[in-house]
């Protein structure tokens, strides 16, 4: 034995104790003695033996209660207890395995028997500890294994998720972008030759001012004057809007860009501003509610190295979750009382203190989050909305994105009733 194990003998009778004592001593062991159940719950108290023999039959608590209360305190539940006794009635002995004891001796003693005994269950507990040891050591891995298959399947969603859609959004763009184009470039040509037309007929009614009676008719039913100069008005709208469907198909292709295999220095509030592109049709005004107003107050940031199709699927989560809060916040109240009290998303972007990270913080005025909720809001599979409408990974693959592949931190701060705040931190480089 590398180290003595310390074995508890509990006996009111001197020469038992000092028989015992001595052939334990011999055998290795360390021996610590008690001549009462009292004195022995005390002792353990200090000093947790490895095994205890204690007598059935002794003044004040008996061996029986002893043993029910060792076996009923946590700390000494597990410590092997074997009884001495001159007892042979078969009900006695039940009775003590039934209180948890593992064996029995009986007086008067066989040293040979004893040491026997003894070592046995010495050995019996120290292989158990080592199983328990095994077991411990095989469930933590175990435990690990299961984390990091559940990081693995994040992973993976997140991965096949961003894929599909951002092929999705480029295919749009791209079909997007090519008549527009077309559209675009011959509105300006269009524009010319209308200027032209309009130019050429000005010189017409110049050179002749009385065309005819069925000219002047035919100017005065189609309101000439209006229509030259309402044509005007329409290539120009018309123009607006190519530029408006120019903008959408460049925030489609931000939104889209592919992730390269390192990370790449880039603008992230052009990213926020393609994902409120994406998100524009939840934020319009609907039947119920007026327009959520967003304000953006972007600071002066440097460009980081990241990946920038990554951290747009987190604004995406992030934003979709504050429309939904203050959506949630719109029940029971008229169009109205909101148009009075509007539904705001606030978008912040700043430098953090130390000037080594960027702040991202998108703040809504709905409800607010509890506590209770708070602790559980970026674990995985965690939801609050209804069967259907919510998986309980968008948040758990923001925090891994955020934190595990970018090096930063996303955390909430909610007071009810005043809404949420999500406060992302990312390095520059």
């Amino acid at each position: 034995m590398s180290e003595a194990e310390l074995i508890l003998v509990v006996d009111d009778t001197p020469a038992n104790l000092d028989v015992i004592s001595e052939a334990l001593t011999d055998a290795g062991y360390e021996v610590a003695i008690a001549i009462d159940g009292d004195r022995a719950l005390k002792q353990v108290q200090y000093t947790l033996p490895s095994l205890i023999l204690l007598d059935v039959m002794m003044p004040g608590i008996n061996g029986f209660e002893t043993c029910r209360r060792l076996k009923a305190s946590a700390a000494t539940k597990d410590i092997p207890v074997i009884f001495m006794t001159a007892l042979s009635d078969t009900a006695d002995k039940i009775k003590g395995f039934q209180l948890g004891a593992v064996d029995y001796i009986t007086k008067p003693f066989e040293e040979t028997e004893v040491l026997a005994r003894v070592n046995t269950h010495i050995k019996l507990r120290n292989l158990n500890k080592e199983l328990e040891r095994r077991v411990a050591d095989r469930t933590a891995e175990l435990t690990a294994a299961l984390t990091q298959v559940k990081q693995s399947q994040l992973q993976l969603i997140q991965s096949e998720k961003m894929s599909a859609l951002g092929n999705l959004v480029a295919g749009v763009a791209h079909e997007i972008n090519n008549p527009v184009g077309f559209i675009y470039g011959n509105i300006k040509e269009l524009n010319l030759a209308i200027k032209d037309i309009v130019h050429h007929l000005r010189l017409y009614q110049q050179e002749c001012p009385t065309p005819g009676k069925n000219i002047e008719i035919h100017a005065a039913d189609i309101d000439l004057e209006y229509v030259l100069k309402d044509t005007a008005k329409m290539l120009s709208s018309m123009e607006v809007g190519c530029d408006r469907l120019r903008n959408i198909s460049t925030s489609l292709r931000t939104f889209s860009r592919a992730d390269t295999a390192v990370k790449v220095s880039a603008n992230i509030c052009d990213g926020i501003d393609s994902t409120l592109m994406i998100l524009q049709h939840r934020l319009k005004a609907q039947d119920t509610r007026p327009e959520i107003q967003v304000i953006k107050k972007y600071g002066e940031i440097p460009p980081i190295k990241c990946y920038l199709g990554q951290l747009n699927q987190v604004f995406m989560n992030v934003l979709s979750n504050a429309i939904d809060a203050v959506n949630e916040c719109s029940y029971g109240r008229t169009f109205a009382e909101i148009e009075a009290a509007p539904n705001t998303i606030i978008i912040t972007t700043e430098l953090t203190q130390d000037r080594q990270s960027v702040a991202v913080k998108i703040k809504d005025n709905g409800k607010g989050i509890s506590e209770d909720v708070k602790a559980h809001i970026f674990d995985h599979l965690f939801t609050t909305k209804l069967v259907g409408e919510g998986t309980g990974l968008g948040l758990s693959i923001s925090r891994q994105i955020v934190e595990e592949i970018h090096g930063g931190s996303l955390t909430c701060s909610s007071v009810l009733g005043e809404g949420a705040q999500f406060a992302i931190a990312l390095p520059i480089d």
